[in-house]
């Protein structure tokens, strides 16, 4: 059973989000959330939220998924839109802000056997 979650325009750029994504792409399920609790970077909250909502997809598509079963089977990060903004500078210029956006999608599939390697 593969499922999907997408979380659009999340803050941030998609190589910093890239970082985070790289992190978790193959683990168990729990393992990618409690990497994800730990890891000191912005884009970490983005990637789990996105991560715990494949799980609720999960529980809500069958009733008798086995969340231990479930891992991370692809993870990627493709870039959003951008805000263009103005920043003054000296004598009267101006330089142009990017502020960036990014999509994240994650796909859970279930192991087959115990749920344990890998």
């Amino acid at each position: 059973m593969e499922v999907r979650a997408r979380l659009r325009y999340a803050p941030g750029s998609a190589q910093k989000m890239r970082l985070v994504a790289d992190l978790i792409r193959g683990k168990g399920v729990q393992d990618a959330v409690n990497l994800l609790t730990v890891t000191n970077k912005v884009a970490a909250r983005h990637v789990q939220k996105c991560l715990k909502s494949a799980i609720a997809n999960a529980e809500n598509r069958e009733d008798h998924v086995d969340v231990d079963r479930l891992f991370v089977k692809e993870v990627f990060v493709d870039g959003g839109p951008m805000m263009k903004r103005v920043r003054p500078a000296p004598m009267g210029r101006a330089f142009r802000v990017l502020k960036r956006y990014s999509h994240i999608t994650i796909k859970l599939d279930t192991r087959k056997g115990d749920g344990k390697g890998k």
